[in-house]
């Protein structure tokens, strides 16, 4: 009967030091996953606010030639024109300049037909994108215009502009720009099969000067991802804390019962 007594009160012990090892271990863990969660949560956050606001600079600078032309607009195509491709070729963000009146074009630098420029004049859209471009067929396109302005000037760009923008955010974090029904992000647009994965910590922005929406999300499995890979790093602090905290207590048992059986001495 002692015997199975002294065996009970081994495996108590072993017990208790293994789970004394145990706890900081699973505490690390756990606090480990929780900071990750929130430091992925908030990066989208703030990244998809932050791009909006880099996006929206980038088509600031479009519309600032918008400014600098409207002047021009109106005038006979003759007397303009060479202006026009001086302008196109001086601003490195500029594909193309066309003017328009009546909401129709009259003069344009590309090799677009006026028709289908006038068409983008019409919709009153401030900004667009388009993949259907006669004189670019296989180009990602963004148009910008004053849609109040009569006469008015209309700018594009190549979609580089926007993935230029998008390709700042180097974060593991996908951002993609919705005007409507069209998207583009940082390795592909609308035409591509599918949309890239976003389906952790999915954010999106409006942006109020010019109506698209940025979508910023992780790729599905990049959270378990990213702990694994943060494990790799942490786990072996973590194991020998759990260690040294077994160690210690189980130099502190014999102390304790040692201390017990000088009382009981004392005590008889």
């Amino acid at each position: 009967m002692a015997n199975i007594m002294i065996q009970t009160i081994n495996w108590r012990k072993l017990l208790l030091i293994l789970a004394i090892g145990v706890i900081p271990v699973l505490s690390g863990l756990l606090m480990m996953n929780y900071q990750l969660e929130r430091k992925l949560e908030e990066n989208a956050q703030i990244s998809v606010q932050e791009a909006v606001f880099s996006i929206d600079q980038a088509l600031g600078r479009m519309e600032d030639s918008l400014e600098t032309i409207l002047p021009l607009a109106g005038k006979p195509c003759a007397e303009v024109l060479d202006a026009l491709d001086q302008s196109v070729t001086s601003s490195p963000h500029l594909r193309s300049l066309a003017l328009t009146r009546g909401k129709q074009a009259y003069c344009a630098t590309d090799m677009d037909p006026l028709e289908y420029i006038s068409a983008f004049s019409e919709s009153g859209q401030r900004a667009k994108l388009v993949f259907d471009a006669p004189s670019s067929p296989n180009a990602a396109i963004i148009k910008i215009q004053k849609p109040h302005s009569d006469p008015g000037v209309i700018a594009t760009a190549y979609g580089r502009l926007l993935r230029d923008e998008l390709r700042g955010f180097q974060d593991g974090l996908t951002l993609l720009v919705e005007f409507n029904d069209q998207y583009i992000w940082s390795d592909g647009d609308s035409r591509d099969p599918q949309r890239p994965s976003q389906a952790e910590y999915n954010h999106r922005a409006v942006s109020e000067k010019y109506g698209y929406v940025v979508i910023g999300g992780y790729g599905n499995g990049y959270t378990a991802q990213e702990f694994r890979l943060s494990l790799h790093q942490v786990l072996p602090s973590l194991v020998l804390v759990g260690v040294a905290s077994m160690f210690i207590t189980y130099l502190g048992l014999p102390r304790t019962r040692k201390r017990k059986a000088d009382t009981a001495a004392i005590d008889s």
